[in-house]
């Protein structure tokens, strides 16, 4: 019984320092590395650590039957459905960027170089837009 014991203590000490040294060496590529930093910032940014830390109501429902996602005259309070709808944009205009950047890669094909900047160009103008209308909109309703 105690060599058995022995074998499998030693088996599993083996199992751990390999383990370790694989966690320890592990060498992330640069787009893992890139899209995790990215996903990150639009989780801070679109109010992600706001909904986990104080968790606000999803949307509000008012007496006349009218259906509220943004807090009026209000910078410093938030629902989630306006967190959750400006994270999508801030998405989409990473992913604007992203394709921008993509279509410097196709020079010696001009026109998926050109469509691809097009359609890049044309994501970030509508975040871009959606954007200012939902912080405009906080003003507006009330």
């Amino acid at each position: 019984m105690t060599r058995r014991v022995k074998r499998n203590l030693a088996s599993l000490s083996y199992v751990l320092q390999r383990t370790y040294w694989k966690i320890v060496t592990a060498k992330p590529s640069v787009l893992v590395f890139a899209v995790v930093i990215i996903a990150a910032s639009i989780f801070l940014l679109g109010g992600g650590l706001y909904d986990l830390l104080e968790k606000p109501l999803f949307a509000y429902f008012t007496s006349q039957g009218r259906f509220i996602s943004v807090y009026p005259y209000s910078l410093n309070e938030q629902f989630i459905a306006e967190s959750i709808f400006v994270t999508l944009l801030y998405a989409i205009g990473a992913a604007g960027i992203l394709l921008t950047y993509q279509s410097t890669k196709y020079a010696y094909r001009p026109r998926q170089a050109f469509m691809f900047l097009l359609i890049g160009i044309l994501f970030i103008v509508v975040a871009y837009i959606c954007v200012e209308y939902a912080f405009l909109a906080r003003w507006r309703l009330g």
